[in-house]
C-alpha cells in the first residue's frame, strides 16, 4: 500500500528523473536538429520516462501532473538556454508559474495515491484487451496530451524572438491567463467544497451554476491568453494552431467523457446540462 505523502515523493521523484534524463537529450540533440524539434524530442523522451514509470505501478495517473509541470519548467529552462527576459517573456513566466502551481497544487489535492488510478483510465483497462489499453495508454493518454500541451507552448516559445517591448494586447493576454487560472482556482474550490458537503450530487453553485465545466473554460482561455501575448508582438499566423488544440481536445474529448460518467451517475445532471452552458 502507499500513502498519499509517500506516492508525491515517488511522482516527485519520478518527474526529477523524466526532466534531467529530457535535459539531457535536448543538449545531445540540440545543434544536430532545430532547438525547437530537440526541444520536442527531449519533451517526448521526458514523457517515456512517465509512462515507464507508470507501467511500474500499474497506473497512468503517474502522467497526471505532467501536464501543469512541463509548461513552467521548459519556459524558463528555455529563457536561460536563449538568455532572453525581456518584459514579454517575464509575463509569460509569471502567468505560466501561477498557472502551473495552482493546477499542480490541484493535483495534489485530489491525489490519492499511488494505489488509485482516475476513473477514465480504469475505464479504458477495464474495457479493452491488454493489448490495446497498453497502446491507448502509451499513445493517447500519456503521449498525445504532451504534443498538444507542446503546440499550445509554441506561441510562448515565440515570445523569446520579439525584439519588441510588450504592448497593450500583451497585458491583455497576460489578464487572461492570470483571469483563466483564477478562474479555475474559484471553480476547483467551489467544487471540492461541494463534493464535502453533498456526496454523490452533481455541482451547481458559484461559477457551476452558470457552466457545467468553468475548471476546463479557465483551461482553454489560459492557453489562448499565452496566444493572444504571441499575437500582439508577431500577428496572426499559424501558431493560432496551439490554442485551437487544446480548445478541440477539451470540447472533443475531455468534456464528452465527463458528461457521459456524469450522466450515469449523478441524479438530475440531464436536466441541469439542459440549463446551463457547455463553458461559461
Amino acid at each position: 500500500m502507499h500513502k498519499k505523502s509517500s506516492s508525491i515523493i515517488i511522482i516527485a521523484i519520478v518527474y526529477l528523473i523524466a526532466v534531467a534524463v529530457g535535459g539531457l537529450t535536448f543538449n545531445q540533440l540540440d545543434g544536430i536538429l532545430h532547438e525547437y524539434w530537440a526541444l520536442f524530442w527531449a519533451d517526448v523522451v521526458a514523457t517515456v520516462i512517465v509512462w515507464g514509470f507508470g507501467l511500474f505501478y500499474k497506473n497512468v495517473s503517474v502522467y497526471d501532473p505532467y501536464w501543469s509541470v512541463f509548461p513552467p519548467i521548459a519556459f524558463t529552462a528555455w529563457a536561460f538556454h536563449k538568455m532572453v527576459f525581456s518584459l514579454p517573456v517575464a509575463l509569460l513566466l509569471v502567468a505560466v508559474w501561477y498557472w502551473g502551481i495552482r493546477l499542480t497544487g490541484n493535483w495534489a489535492y485530489t491525489f490519492k495515491g499511488l494505489d488509485h488510478e482516475d476513473w477514465r483510465y480504469t475505464h479504458y483497462r477495464e474495457t479493452q484487451s491488454p493489448l490495446f489499453f497498453h497502446i491507448t495508454n502509451f499513445f493517447g493518454l500519456n503521449m498525445m496530451p504532451t504534443v498538444v500541451v507542446f503546440v499550445a507552448m509554441l506561441p510562448g516559445f515565440g515570445l523569446f524572438e520579439s525584439h519588441v517591448s510588450a504592448r497593450l494586447l500583451t497585458w491583455v493576454g497576460f489578464a487572461m491567463c492570470l483571469l483563466s487560472a483564477t478562474i479555475q482556482l474559484v471553480a476547483d474550490t467551489q467544487i471540492h467544497r461541494f463534493r464535502d458537503s453533498h456526496p454523490g450530487q452533481y455541482c451547481n453553485v458559484g461559477l457551476w451554476r452558470h457552466g457545467r465545466h468553468p475548471n476546463y473554460f479557465g483551461e482553454i482561455m489560459m492557453w489562448w491568453g499565452v496566444w493572444v501575448m504571441y499575437a500582439s508582438l508577431f500577428g496572426f499566423d499559424w501558431l493560432i494552431l496551439g490554442p485551437l488544440a487544446i480548445t478541440t481536445l477539451f470540447l472533443c474529448v475531455s468534456i464528452p467523457m465527463m458528461e457521459q460518467r456524469q450522466l450515469q451517475n449523478k441524479p438530475g445532471y440531464a436536466d441541469y446540462k439542459k440549463r446551463t452552458r457547455r463553458l461559461i
